[in-house]
This record gives C-alpha cells, sequence and structure tokens, in this order.
C-alpha cells in the first residue's frame, strides 16, 4: 500500500448546503451559493483524502458561514455574511444576532475544533487550505475585475518557510505551465495565518479557470504535493 503523503488539507468552502437555522431567511439561490464558494473545489480536492494523512471539509455553504474569517469579522463579506462577494444581499432582512451566534456555535466551531485537532497529529510536514477562484476577481476582493493565474500560493505573511513555499510554487508550476503566483492576489486568509498545531501553513487556490478540467487540476495539484514530499517530508528541511 502507499504511504500517504503528510499533509493535512483544509477545504472550507466546497459546501453548497444552507443549514436550517436560516434556510427561511436567505434569499439566495442555488445558483448564487455556489458562484460564492469554491466551485469544483469538491471535484478537486475530495478525493485526495485517500493520499494525504488527513482532509477536513464541509457541507455548509461559504455564503452562510465563511470558516475562514476569524469570529468577529463582522464584514459583510465577513464571517456571517451580510453579502455575498458578488454584492448580492443573503437574507431577506437583518439576521437576529442570536441566529448569526446559533451558526457560530452549530458550523464554525466546530469545524475550527476539528482542525486543531488533526494538526496535532504526530508525523504531519505541512497543512495546506484548499481553495478554487474565479477567472476575474468579483467586486469584493483585492483585485476586481483582474485575470488571475491558474494558481495562488499564499504564506499568510510567515505561516511557512520562505524556501518551502517556493519549492510548492515550483512544484504547481511544472505542473501548471508555469502559471503560478505567490501572494498574488491572495495573502493567506484566516486560517492560514492561525497556524493550528504549530505546523507550516499554506493557502492554495486554483481559478476555475475552463483551461483545464477539475481532473486535470486534481491530478496537477497530486503531482506538486508529490514532488514537493520528496524533499520536504522527511523532515531535513526543518
Amino acid at each position: 500500500m502507499t504511504a500517504k503523503l503528510p499533509l493535512l488539507l483544509s477545504v472550507p468552502h466546497a459546501g453548497t448546503k444552507t443549514p436550517p437555522e436560516v434556510s427561511r431567511l436567505c434569499r439566495l439561490t442555488k445558483r448564487q451559493i455556489i458562484e460564492d464558494g469554491d466551485e469544483h473545489a469538491a471535484a478537486i480536492y475530495w478525493p485526495l483524502a485517500a493520499r494525504v494523512q488527513a482532509l477536513l471539509t464541509t457541507d455548509i455553504a461559504r455564503a452562510i458561514i465563511d470558516l475562514n474569517r476569524a469570529e468577529d469579522d463582522r464584514r459583510a463579506d465577513g464571517v456571517v455574511k451580510t453579502h455575498t462577494c458578488w454584492n448580492i444581499p443573503v437574507y431577506r432582512r437583518p439576521l437576529p444576532e442570536l441566529l448569526a451566534q446559533k451558526l457560530l456555535s452549530n458550523h464554525y466551531r466546530p469545524y475550527h475544533k476539528r482542525l486543531r485537532r488533526l494538526a496535532a497529529q504526530p508525523g504531519l510536514r505541512l497543512a495546506i487550505d484548499c481553495h478554487t477562484m474565479v477567472a476575474e476577481g468579483p467586486p469584493i476582493s483585492p483585485d476586481p475585475g483582474r485575470t488571475r493565474p491558474m494558481v495562488c500560493l499564499s504564506d499568510g505573511e510567515g505561516a511557512c518557510p520562505r524556501p518551502w513555499i517556493e519549492a510548492m510554487a515550483a512544484c504547481l508550476a511544472e505542473a501548471f505551465d508555469g502559471d503560478v503566483k505567490i501572494n498574488a492576489p491572495f495573502k493567506g486568509g484566516f486560517i492560514t495565518r492561525q497556524r493550528y498545531g504549530d505546523l507550516p501553513w499554506m493557502q492554495l487556490e486554483l481559478s476555475r479557470s475552463e483551461r483545464l478540467s477539475n481532473e486535470q487540476k486534481r491530478q496537477g495539484v497530486l503531482q506538486a504535493l508529490e514532488s514537493w514530499c520528496v524533499t520536504f517530508a522527511a523532515g531535513e528541511h526543518g
């Protein structure tokens, strides 16, 4: 049996489910919920669970509760959203604070508790927060209207050693024909910056461009992870 890669993958935005706590208040269509989340993330990343030591995800939609935000981030595009990244209102009327707290208690805190526990497993070398991104920046983004690279790799301002992220970028560049940027347009979100388990963390974003199929993207990511682990998984690089 092939040994699993000593990696933890977090996939916080693949879900499309509206939880029952707010189902009657949510005004978003199914398509709007999908477009606000990480479309195709489930198809790309979830099958990698068979190859890595640990993978955590959720079925709850990002438009309802954003697991890659700080708990006290109450911006429109914060942890409990009032508007999607396309600036579309999420609810028919303002969400009562009691319901916001239920969302945090029922969905946000359990995910982060589980992530902390997984990150403490022995043998792990690296954790990666995995996402997809629209091919051009949406209105609420650091790069509205701009064409994005196929891959953005970010380190949350120092959440992993610089040689590690540069090596991962090189592995991804080999798999994706060089179309890889570090910390552009994203610099790493809340989960990456938390460094659960005292592991090095990176954030990985794949463009939803249709130049490559989901299968090609998944195989490219797996190729890069395997290549990176050949050098860094054994522990000789700190």
